[in-house]
């Protein structure tokens, strides 16, 4: 009687156990190790908060990204500005359009089901826009008569500049496909097409300029939405 106890225990046991490691393999079966692949579109919020906040801004791009590889993804964006600069002898302005296109590098090992981004990322950007020389002084030698300041408008149109940049970002998904990120940016402009008889001060896409200097520095706060195509 014992000995037939015992047969029905192992076999319950031996069938329980068989049980619970066919479930455990099913679970393992669900989970998907694959990644996703697809296009990520989104906007940068900097701007738009700029835009509320000072009064001579007013800006919005618009960015997405392709996943080609493992790591690799290629990028764009395009956006439209407008600022105002002032100086101490010239006020300026300038609006326009502009388009960077390039790829980012995934640096960071996501664990498995995860997909977020430090990325390392390169840019060539081109940019068409309008200068408007507001107000500018003219050099004055005798003081006593005060500064000569005119405010003839002049509008110059027909403007273009490129630029090589590189990005440092990241991108987290913080819901199912919905992605936060932020990055900076170095620029360096190759090229520019200058009015007949003041610089440029701003560029839209490239930002601020200075006399001496073509490097210029961004930044950027983003949302996105991940596009799934398919998985490998």
């Amino acid at each position: 009687m014992k000995q037939k106890l015992i047969y029905i225990l192992l076999i319950s046991f031996g069938f329980h156990s068989s049980a619970i490691f066919a479930q455990q393999e099913v679970v393992r079966d669900t989970v998907d190790a694959r990644e996703k692949y697809g296009l990520r579109v989104g906007f940068d919020l900097s701007k738009p908060l700029r835009t509320f906040l000072e009064e001579d801004y007013q800006g919005l791009e618009i960015k997405g990204d392709y996943r080609l590889y493992d790591q690799i993804y290629l990028t764009g964006e395009f956006g439209n500005e407008q600022n105002v600069i002032s100086e101490p002898n010239v006020t300026a302005s300038a609006k326009g359009t502009y388009m960077k296109l390039g790829a980012d590098y995934n640096f960071y090992e996501n664990w498995t089901g995860m997909q977020n981004l430090i990325y390392f990322g390169v840019r060539y950007g081109f940019a068409t826009f309008s200068s408007e020389l507001r107000e500018f002084s003219i050099y004055n030698r005798n003081p006593y008569f005060g500064p000569d300041v005119r405010a003839e408008s002049r509008e110059y149109n027909n403007l273009t500049a490129g630029w090589a940049e590189l990005q440092l970002g990241v991108k987290v998904e913080v819901l199912n496909n919905l992605y936060l990120s932020t990055h900076v940016e170095l620029k360096k402009k190759i090229n520019e097409t200058k009015p007949g008889n003041f610089d440029n001060l701003y560029i839209p896409g490239f930002n601020r300029t200075y006399d001496g200097s073509s490097l210029g520095v961004g930044y950027g706060y983003s949302i996105s939405y991940l596009i799934p195509l398919y998985k490998r």
